[in-house]
């Protein structure tokens, strides 16, 4: 197996000492990239999982981030995202929706409210204003890890993409890492990654919108290629710190957390302005957390595998002040009414609060 821990430090170390990084032309025509995800190549591993303390599973103490949440107010959001949920909505039922259901903020449809007048969207803001609401994040919609012809397009227009976001109101986006390459080493895969999303921020942060970057932590999705790449939150704060860029920050997800085997601590040395968007959701049971399958997940409390109260404390904790979402990857829940599955991922969000404001 390539000594992937020993890559990500020649990675570093290589960049820091290169005066200027040039955009490398991948080779990534034969990336599993069809899923978003290439768990589906599926590898399977028979290590033996470390211990719960370990790997961000809950634990019957409380952590010292939970105790310091007693003092600290929440900053953030709760958000709701069908997209994230697998429910289809118009964007005036989204926003009716998360007002029925009590959240505070709502997913964004850009190609609907590029659409509207200026008119018509002030009045939009005064409704979602008379309902407590804001947008939550936007997706971002250039192929950064494609060939360099794609991602030269997407970049070019990317400026307009940014204008309509301010235009709408909205703040920030996020993306995703893919934590493997089947071509790409993980210095040439670093270098590519800085390269290309330093040039999207500077794009954006010229419009006041901000990147946020999620890693990827199952070890059967950074085990699905010939070279792992970024799979940690201690990787993707190096690879932020390379990009250079303040319009660039963290996407955190409870699920990834607790795969990488992270605990609180990690997310404690973080600064809280930089964490920009979090996603919320529970792990399987009696499944090992090395045979954990990416697209197979619970919602928030529903076994508690995954330190949910730790994991929001210590977001409390730092002032995380951003949109956070339900994002469960279960096939049942898309199966379900509308109605019921709105009810469930609402019951969900409001246990996950009830955890740190009780």
């Amino acid at each position: 197996m390539t000594n992937f821990s020993v890559n990500r430090r020649q990675a570093v170390r290589c960049l820091a000492a290169s005066p200027a990084l040039s955009l490398l032309k991948p080779l990534c025509t034969q990336e599993a990239e069809a899923s978003g995800r290439p768990e589906a190549l599926g590898v399977r591993l028979q290590d033996e999982p470390e211990p719960a303390a370990q790997r961000g599973a809950a634990l019957p103490t409380q952590s010292a981030a939970d105790e310091k949440t007693k003092t600290k107010n929440r900053r953030f959001r709760t958000a709701l995202v069908p997209s994230a949920v697998g429910i289809r909505l118009s964007q005036q039922e989204a926003i009716a929706a998360a007002r029925q259901y009590g959240f505070e903020a709502v997913e964004p449809q850009i190609d609907y409210l590029a659409r509207l007048s200026d008119d018509e969207l002030a009045v939009l803001r005064e409704q979602m204003a008379q309902a407590g609401l804001v947008w939550s994040a936007a997706g971002l919609p250039v192929d950064f890890r494609g060939a360099e012809e794609r991602f030269a397009e997407g970049l070019k227009r990317l400026p307009d993409y940014a204008r309509q976001l301010r235009r709408i109101g909205v703040d920030r986006v996020g993306t995703y890492i893919q934590p493997v390459h089947r071509q790409l080493t993980y210095l040439e895969n670093f270098r590519l990654h800085v390269a290309r999303f330093r040039a999207m921020a500077e794009v954006l942060g010229e419009f006041g919108i901000r990147l946020g970057i999620e890693y990827v932590g199952p070890k059967r999705s950074w085990t699905a290629g010939r070279y792992p790449f970024i799979h940690t939150l201690k990787e993707l704060r190096e690879l932020i710190e390379a990009i250079a860029n303040p319009a660039v920050g963290f996407t955190l997800d409870s699920w990834h957390w607790y795969t990488a085997g992270e605990t609180t601590a990690d997310i404690l040395a973080l600064p809280g302005k930089d964490v920009l968007i979090v996603h919320l959701n529970d792990a399987p049971a009696g499944i090992p957390v090395d045979e954990q399958v990416d697209s197979v997940r619970e919602l928030p409390l529903a076994t508690g595998v995954i330190d949910m109260k730790g994991f929001l404390g210590a977001l409390v904790e730092i002032g995380f002040e951003g949109p956070a979402y339900i994002e469960p990857f279960k096939a049942e829940l898309r199966r379900l009414p509308t109605e019921k599955a709105l009810a469930l991922v609402a019951e969900s969000m409001k246990k996950c609060i009830a955890l740190i404001e009780s």
